[in-house]
């Protein structure tokens, strides 16, 4: 069954239908399964990595994946998802599988697959496999929200954390920087599918995360007034306690970006307007930052 969703391609909601047996889809790969760098991730969210959680913080144990569906204009990550990207190693899902296990044994809190969409027939049997081998950590899908409601129907009973991004409410701005104007409309309803499955935020008893949504939002500038809509549609979805809300100030602008309004860093000022409309909305689980996060210091170095 594996090679045969490979072969007409609707994993993504382009649903491009190329049999990416034989050649690439939208996403810019074929069925070869290609992973960038898989290690104990230290700056995700304190739940998943152990920051305030643990002295000895282990990280949470993240495997990144060559490819993406979105391509927007001001990606961190452009050199492993762009269109062209040509990087990383081969996996079948019984290597992948082993390096889930190897980052178990090293000590990570879970496992994090970092836009793993266009993989998702190879890693359903990766978890298959680690599990009928004896991996125990939870397993984290972290997306950028561009989803296709089949594809995450396809991955219920596999993945105990989803962590969508929530990147637009306006037309403009996600036809604009990721052309994808449906953008909004597709990622309010595949968050919903994930709520389905997996219900509200559930910890262990130290404070990780075991269960539940994440959905992380980064605040861009000049659309802090869109951010504070996403928001609001978010606590009218799922009210004060439904998710987890992670807002993000980190945008780190890119060389060559053609765009002005994000050639400069966020505004602190623009960051706590949107914080603020949270706070005053009352989300219970609410991940916040301060500080000097805009730096290529946190983007991690591929191979």
């Amino acid at each position: 069954m594996t090679d045969e969703l490979y072969k007409s391609c609707r994993l993504c909601p382009f649903e491009c239908g190329i049999d990416r047996t034989v050649s690439k889809g939208r996403c810019g790969q074929s069925a070869e399964v290609k992973v960038a760098l898989a290690y104990p991730h230290l700056w995700e969210e304190p739940t998943l990595s152990g920051q305030g959680i643990e002295n000895d913080v282990k990280g949470s144990g993240t495997v990144f994946f060559v490819g993406c569906n979105l391509h927007c204009v001001f990606c961190q990550n452009a050199e492993i998802s762009g269109k062209n990207a040509d990087v990383g190693s081969i996996f079948t899902a019984g290597s992948l599988a082993d390096e889930f296990i190897r980052l178990e044994s090293i000590g990570g809190h879970n496992i994090n697959l970092v836009t793993a969409t266009h993989y998702v027939p190879t890693v359903i049997k990766a978890i298959e496999k680690a599990r009928k081998t004896g991996l125990k950590l939870p397993i984290i899908y972290n997306s950028s929200g561009y989803e296709s409601e089949k594809t995450v129907k396809m991955l219920n009973g596999y993945i105990d954390i989803y962590m969508p991004d929530f990147k637009y409410f306006s037309k403009r701005l996600a036809s604009l920087y990721s052309h994808v104007p449906d953008y909004r409309n597709i990622c309010r309803k595949a968050i919903k599918a994930m709520y389905e499955q997996r219900g509200d935020p559930k910890f262990d008893e130290k404070g990780f995360m075991i269960s539940g949504v994440i959905v992380r939002h980064l605040v861009l500038p000049g659309s802090d007034m869109d951010s504070r809509k996403i928001i609001s549609i978010l606590y009218e979805d799922f009210g004060d306690d439904g998710i987890v809300l992670s807002i993000m100030n980190q945008y780190t602008p890119m060389p060559g970006m053609p765009y002005p309004e994000l050639t400069e860093k966020l505004p602190e000022s623009a960051y706590l307007r949107v914080v603020s409309h949270a706070d005053k909305l009352g989300f219970r689980y609410l991940y916040t930052q301060s500080g000097e996060t805009a730096s290529e210091s946190f983007i991690p170095k591929f191979k």
